[in-house]
């Protein structure tokens, strides 16, 4: 009756837990990944600029032809001549995510299609590889550290 009683207590026991690691794990890969969609999302309706600064954390870095743009405010200034430009389109799809096993960090990796037109308004396409730096905020939120 003993041994009956421990092997009960122990399946409730067992079956109240919440989720395994791996489960906790898979939530923070898809909460990245919902949030790399969503920056890409706000790219191309709402311009280049503007999602780059929403979803860059204040320390964030931008490395761009070479030069590294370190905080949102260097971000910004990178960006100032670039506004909602209808002739620039960069688009990008993370194909790889991971995570900290703490939760804290985590990375994503893809392709991207940058389109703009030249000087004589023929469409132009760069395509290359990314790779984002992920950190959940105080608040939740997942924001980029690295660009």
């Amino acid at each position: 009756m003993r041994s009956s009683l421990y092997l009960l207590l122990l399946l409730i026991s067992t079956a109240c837990l919440p989720f395994t690691k791996n489960e906790v794990i898979e939530d923070w890969k898809n909460e990245i990944l919902l949030a790399e969609m969503d920056f890409a999302q706000m790219a191309a309706d709402e311009g280049i600029p503007k999602a780059f600064l929403y979803y860059a954390a204040e320390d964030a870095v931008l490395m761009r032809n070479n030069q590294l743009f370190i905080g949102k405010g260097a971000i910004k200034n990178n960006y100032s001549s670039l506004e909602k430009d209808e002739n620039v389109q960069l688009t990008w799809k993370a194909d790889f995510v991971d995570v900290s096993s703490s939760g804290d960090l985590g990375y994503t990796y893809g392709e991207y299609t940058y389109t703009y037109k030249d000087e004589a308004g023929n469409s132009q396409s760069e395509k290359g590889i990314f790779h984002t730096v992920w950190k959940r905020q105080d608040n939740g939120d997942w924001r980029f550290v690295w660009d």
